[in-house]
């Protein structure tokens, strides 16, 4: 298995964790608890960041620009539901 492959299956183990932590603090019953998904959520978030920009700088995450005008016809979009 090639480098990418491990570094994307890494990103998405972390991303599955990250959720569930966050599903954990939201629904925490006590203070204690909350505090330790939020912590451990905080943790998990630099490690998918670092990961994330480790892909991104060797060109194995790619993004898409997106034409300002199309950002701007979503944004009205939904501004107008208001």
């Amino acid at each position: 298995m090639e480098d990418k492959d491990l570094m994307e299956k890494e990103l998405l183990i972390i991303k599955g964790v990250c959720d569930l932590y966050l599903h954990g603090t939201i629904e925490s019953t006590t203070a204690e608890v909350h505090t330790a998904f939020k912590e451990a959520l905080n943790v998990s978030l630099d490690i998918q960041n670092k990961l994330y920009n480790l892909m991104a700088e060797k060109g194995w995450y790619q993004t898409q620009t997106v034409e300002q005008t199309k950002i701007d016809t979503v944004k009205n979009k939904f501004s107008a539901q208001n």
